[in-house]
């Protein structure tokens, strides 16, 4: 149901600007390595980094996700590495020219030590002149008056509807320490029957000044770029901007 919820993103134009990223920001040598997606859940961005030939590894907390990633894999007869971790700290065998985390997964990392800790395991992963990309909400969703993104949506699959609630006004953030409990429900509706799953997920704001502090704390990342959108033309502050993508290169 996860998955169904996050079906309106076009994965393969998200990675075609990962790659596009990848190609202008870091080394010759690093662009010839593998990609590492945390926070993977079913894995969709490493799917298709495999499914064009890259040799790719997902990494997710959740024991079903992983599973969950590995059959994705074994049905479309692709090669995926999948490691059962904490983002926070992590060992995973060889070294990567990209590593990507996605949909704002680091709203997982509640306080600043984790998410120093978590840039520390990325570097320690990461070969030189490699870039980490981590896509974060937009600051204007929690500091601006209209917010980028959308609380609810709906997506039509083959006869299958998908209705999905993110929070909401109720859903306030606690200003003391930038955590909004999200009240979230997803119904499918197929030919013959619904389901609906509802539950709160904690979610961490991060802003770009506290981003960039645990940048300089953790040591090893430079900011290489910036971005507002998967279009690289769109920088954070234009009118279009609707997320937050830091592009960092492995010293």
């Amino acid at each position: 149901m996860y998955e169904l919820a996050c079906a309106y993103r076009y994965v393969p134009a998200e990675v075609d600007a990962l790659v596009r990223w990848w190609r202008t920001h870091a080394s010759s040598a690093a662009q010839q390595a593998a990609v590492l997606e945390l926070a993977a859940g079913p894995a969709e961005h490493a799917l298709e980094f495999a499914r064009r030939g890259f040799s790719a590894t997902a990494l997710d907390i959740s024991p079903a996700m992983c599973a969950r990633a590995r059959e994705k894999a074994e049905q479309a007869g692709l090669e995926l590495a999948v490691v059962e971790a904490d983002m926070r700290d992590f060992s995973v065998p060889g070294s990567f020219g990209l590593v990507i985390t996605m949909l704002n997964s680091t709203c997982h990392l509640m306080v600043l030590d984790d998410f120093v800790s978590h840039l520390r395991s990325v570097a320690a992963h990461t070969a030189g002149g490699g870039l980490y990309v981590m896509e974060l909400a937009h600051p204007a969703d929690y500091l601006g008056r209209a917010p980028r993104t959308a609380t609810r949506w709906q997506t039509d699959l083959d006869g299958t509807r998908v209705r999905v609630s993110w929070g909401g006004p109720s859903d306030a953030i606690d200003p003391v320490t930038q955590v909004t409990m999200e009240h979230v429900s997803i119904t499918v509706r197929g030919p013959k029957a619904a389901r609906t799953l509802t539950g709160v997920v904690p979610n961490r704001f991060w802003t770009a000044t506290e981003v960039d502090a645990a940048i300089r704390l953790a040591g090893g990342f430079t900011i290489a770029g910036c971005y507002g959108d998967f279009d690289s033309g769109v920088t954070l502050v234009s009118p279009g901007a609707w997320r937050m993508i830091m592009v960092l290169r492995r010293e």
